[in-house]
């Protein structure tokens, strides 16, 4: 058989080509569900259940969870954007305002008037959720769960998305499938 013959291409062999083209996608979709599902426990879940508090001293203890976390993580300024610059992908802003927000609980004590108490948890709960429709979410930059590897994971998407592309078109080329 000559280099210019095309070998009959086997089933096997067709999974195997398969399974090396999806591999590098496989592994940056669960790079991302590891980091959104993290995000969700660490910071979204303590946001939304401060937005969601009744009382003043609940809020604030949600919040500062949160916080803590929001600290750890090193998400207290920078931005997620990629190509370009939005005031919605500005870390620092949505930390900030999250400080802000905890330091204004913390001065509502027990004694404070009821309607006082309640206005200040009307404001939290209008700076930590976004309504859309008939949805609602936490307010957050988008990208946040991957911060600060915006960048990195932009760039292993897409080379993903090539090397699929790029083993596709190799196998087409180089092999009759049958």
């Amino acid at each position: 058989m000559s280099w210019r013959t095309k070998p009959y291409l086997t089933l096997a062999g067709l999974i195997g080509f398969a399974a090396l083209a999806l591999a590098p996608g496989a592994v940056m979709a669960g790079l991302w569900i590891y980091n959104a599902i993290q995000y969700d426990i660490h910071v979204n879940g303590y946001l939304k259940r401060a937005a969601d508090a009744n009382t003043v001293s609940r809020a604030k203890q949600e919040l500062d969870t949160a916080l803590e976390s929001i600290e750890r993580l090193g998400w207290t300024s920078g931005s997620t954007h990629v190509l370009y610059y939005t005031p919605a992908n500005d870390v620092g802003f949505w930390y900030e305002n999250l400080k802000e927000s905890s330091q204004e609980l913390a001065g509502i004590s027990d004694s404070s008037p009821p309607l006082e108490r309640s206005n200040m948890l009307m404001k939290l709960r209008e700076t930590i959720l976004d309504e859309g429709g008939e949805s609602v979410s936490v307010t957050a930059p988008d990208g946040i769960s991957v911060f600060p590897n915006n960048k990195a994971f932009f760039i292993g998407d897409w080379l993903s998305f090539f090397w699929i592309v790029g083993v596709v078109v190799y196998v087409l080329r180089t092999r009759d499938i049958g």
